[in-house]
């Protein structure tokens, strides 16, 4: 799949295609439908599939840390639309040039003078521009003026009686339900990042930690986890902002149990099973030694089969 960053890096041979537009945070089941039915169309009409997306997100840009937490870094949705068989990505800075451009002035430079789109797929909510102006009919009249089509998804996936949508899987992750997390997703939730050097606190204390940046302005979920590193084993994370240490950068700190290595600079990915409590700022080291031993203990036994929950002392938030 091709990542096209921005207007300017758009070529002839980046035109012609089937396109849809939207952030696809997560990639999940309702947005595999609407991907499934542009590559539909995209094959009827032997054309490319494009996916337009913004970095960062509306939402982010508008409400900064008040946005809701991202599902998906730019690097993992890159990767998970490339694997739904998209054929190429533009993504489009969302800065102030863009939130202040006209409905009309993006389907000119976007869809028609960029990509030539030949048909365009968005549900007929669907609202772009300043003030949110552009509409469905706008971009019919402009499909009719221009000479692309314009169709309507189809329908909405529904999971036991309600929509999947992406607020409905950051308030499963909120809650720590990641069953239903992973079902309205399609697959596990994970975190991935390369494996940073930190303060060495955890080594310090006897607790080493593979830590990984969050890579989202917002995280869906913080707190104290069982959690599973792909090619690693068990393990525990915190993910947070580190309060007892005043840490102002959001992080996920995983203890691998029975595990003592180097892997720094190494790529590793992490499953989130279970929430075993809520992030929490203790009042010295001695307090932080104490619940983090804690945490091991609920973690192994959930893995050797108990269910760990609330047995460290505090209920998960």
């Amino acid at each position: 799949m091709k990542l096209i960053r921005g207007l300017y890096n758009l070529r002839a041979e980046h035109q012609g295609s089937a396109a849809t537009i939207g952030n696809f945070d997560g990639a999940h089941l309702g947005h595999q439908a609407v991907l499934g039915q542009l590559r539909e169309y995209a094959r009827s009409a032997n054309s490319p599939t494009t996916v337009i997306t913004f970095e960062p997100l509306p939402q982010e840009y508008f409400l900064k840390a008040k946005a809701p937490g991202r599902l998906t870094p730019l690097r993992r949705k890159f990767e998970l639309l490339r694997d739904l068989g998209i054929g190429q990505m533009l993504c489009l800075p969302f800065n102030d040039q863009l939130a202040n451009m006209t409905a009309e002035t993006f389907i000119q430079r976007v869809l028609v003078d960029g990509l030539a789109v030949r048909l365009l797929v968005v549900g007929d909510d669907f609202r772009f521009g300043r003030n949110r102006a552009g509409d469905f009919a706008l971009l019919r009249q402009a499909g009719e003026q221009f000479g692309f089509e314009v169709v309507d998804t189809r329908t909405h996936v529904c999971s036991d009686g309600e929509r999947v949508s992406s607020t409905r899987i950051r308030q499963a992750l909120a809650e720590g339900d990641f069953a239903m997390a992973e079902k309205l997703l399609g697959r596990p939730f994970t975190m991935s990042g390369h494996v940073i050097h930190g303060d060495k606190r955890g080594r310090q204390i006897g607790f080493p930690t593979l830590n990984i940046r969050a890579n989202r302005p917002v995280s869906p979920l913080k707190g104290v986890f069982a959690v599973r590193v792909d090619g690693l084993g068990n393990g525990v994370a915190n993910v947070g902002t580190r309060p007892t240490f005043d840490g102002k950068s959001m992080l996920a700190e995983i203890h691998l149990l029975d595990f003592d290595g180097d892997l720094y600079g190494r790529r590793i990915t992490v499953r989130f099973l279970k929430k075993l409590r809520a992030e929490k700022k203790f009042d010295d080291f001695q307090a932080l030694v104490a619940q983090i031993n804690q945490d091991i203990e609920a973690a192994r036994r959930f893995f050797d089969g108990g269910s760990g929950e609330n047995e460290i002392g505090q209920s998960p938030a």
